[in-house]
Formats: structure tokens, C-alpha cells, sequence
């Protein structure tokens, strides 16, 4: 069986690591050369492909099973790069199984809420629109041409690798505890479970929450991972001083608050999470990272 990764970086690596224990044939898509040497040492067959190039083409051909990682382009409110696969697979008329990750953000600030795949998309920021615009590019393609879709709206990525560790020794400043809204967080290998198992069971059609079902606040996130590592935890700010000293990124997560719910993850799908619980999560990660 062949498999194609468009976007193989964090998290594509490692769902690769966990594909080719399998044996099947994969191939991922980069941008550099320096990220192909290291799909090549992995074991997987690289392309450098740039997906904001009109004359870019991907090996489609063949590939029934698709994961698609990339991300959106960093301005504008729709998703060209994807736009172009999905032109690539109407001109050859191909109709492979797609899982796409994307994010929770497409609920906008739920104000707190418990919310569920039913509830309408509602996104406040151009990166969440662009995010809701591929969701709908994707739902067309697969009622249009027969192929399937199957849509996992991600809450924010953790893992080895990938923790504000430097944040946390620069003393950079966090929203104080009563004032910090619901954030949402999975673990790398949870997710990778979830992209796998999408794949199996999804339906074509339905989007599935990923999230660890244990929503916490972002000062909670850095004082946890202070406490685990002995690094002072972070100066609390209120929201007045933080929007003074904090990134815009940081500031537009900060200002949505919403709890997800992922009893469809967990039910329909079937996830067994090895990580619900934060503490658990983030000691796994310094762990690999010290290994």
C-alpha cells in the first residue's frame, strides 16, 4: 500500500515512524532539501514541493490514502496550496481518501462553552478562516467526485520538541491564572492515533475534535511545564499588561476561550488517548527530549 503525507514535518514524521512499522511505501512532501534528508534517513521517499507554485506537481497517481498536513499560506482568508492538490485530483480524476488536520480554531471564542462538531463554525482570525475555508474545499471535492474526506479539527500540538521551553527561560510574561481563558491541547502521539484511525474508521464527511478532553488554561500549560523542569514560572500579567507585551499570535490564542468536547473522537472513532492528562504529556516529552 502507498501513502502520501503532503506536509511531512512534525507531525507527519512522526505518524511516518509509526506507518512504516507497518511496511507500506511512503512518500512526503517538504519545502527544503534539509527537510528531505530527513524524511530520506527516516526511510521516507521525499519531494521538495513548493505548494505555492502554480506548476508544481505532486505523484497523485496511485496514492489512495492521503494525509494532508500543510499548512495554510500565512495571509489571506482561503487556502490556495490545498486548492491546488484538489485541483491536481479533479484533472486526473482521482478520488483518494483524504484525512486533513486542521484546527479547532474554526469555533471561534465560544465564550467558555463545551463545544461539539455540531456546533457552527464561527472563525474570528484570518488563520481560522483560511482554516474554514479548506474544510469547505475539501466537503465539495469529495460530494463533486466521489473521493472521501474526513476532517480533524486539531486543539494546539505539544510533544518532544515542540514546548515553550524557551519562553519559560527568558521569563517571558503569562496571563494570570483568573483571567486566562479555556485552551485545548494534544500530544503529538495522540494525535498521530487519531490521524491513523481516521483513516480506518472515519466517515467521509464528518469532522472529528481532537483534543486531549481535558481542557486547561494556557498559565496552567507554562506553570506545569516550569514545575516539571525547575524553571521559575512565568511573571502573571493581567490582560491590560498583556496585550502590551505579548506577541499578537500569543494574544489572538488568549483571546478565544472554549472547551472541546471529543466524545465523538473517543466513541466514534475509537482513540484510546495515552495522554489525557497534561502532567502525564508533558513529562513523556522532556523525557524523550533528555533521552
Amino acid at each position: 500500500m502507498a501513502l502520501l503525507i503532503i506536509g511531512c514535518g512534525y507531525t507527519g514524521r512522526r505518524l511516518a515512524a509509526r506507518l512504516l512499522e507497518q511496511g507500506p511505501k511512503i512518500t512526503g512532501t517538504v519545502a527544503t532539501e534539509a527537510s528531505a534528508q530527513v524524511l530520506r534517513i527516516l526511510g521516507v521517499e521525499p519531494l521538495v514541493a513548493d505548494l505555492d507554485h502554480q506548476d508544481t506537481t505532486l505523484p497523485l497517481a496511485g496514492q489512495d490514502r492521503i494525509f494532508y498536513f500543510a499548512p495554510s499560506p500565512g495571509e489571506g482568508t482561503t487556502d490556495p496550496r490545498l486548492a491546488q492538490v484538489l485541483t491536481q485530483l479533479r484533472e486526473q480524476a482521482l478520488r483518494p481518501r483524504i484525512v486533513y488536520t486542521g484546527t479547532t480554531g474554526v469555533y471561534g471564542d465560544c465564550q467558555g462553552d463545551w463545544v461539539t462538531e455540531q456546533r457552527p463554525l464561527n472563525p474570528t482570525t484570518d488563520r481560522a478562516r483560511r482554516r474554514a475555508d479548506a474544510e469547505q474545499q475539501l466537503t465539495t471535492w469529495a460530494q463533486e467526485t466521489g473521493g472521501e474526506a474526513i476532517i480533524l479539527r486539531v486543539a494546539g500540538i505539544y510533544g518532544p520538541g515542540r514546548l515553550p521551553l524557551e519562553r519559560l527561560r527568558q521569563g517571558a510574561p503569562m496571563i494570570r491564572a483568573d483571567e486566562a481563558p479555556f485552551s485545548n491541547r494534544i500530544h503529538v502521539d495522540d494525535l498521530v492515533t487519531a490521524c491513523l484511525m481516521a483513516m480506518e474508521n472515519g466517515h467521509n464527511g464528518l469532522a472529528y475534535n481532537v483534543a486531549d478532553g481535558t481542557p486547561g488554561t494556557m498559565a496552567e500549560y507554562f506553570n506545569t511545564l516550569a514545575e516539571l523542569t525547575g524553571l521559575p514560572q512565568p511573571p502573571a500579567v493581567t490582560w491590560d499588561e498583556a496585550q502590551k507585551t505579548m506577541p499578537p499570535g500569543l494574544l489572538s490564542y488568549l483571546q478565544e476561550s472554549r472547551r472541546i468536547d471529543v466524545l465523538r473522537l473517543v466513541c466514534h472513532l475509537g482513540v484510546e488517548l495515552k495522554y489525557p492528562d497534561l502532567k502525564a504529556g508533558l513529562r513523556a516529552s522532556l523525557d524523550e527530549e533528555n533521552a
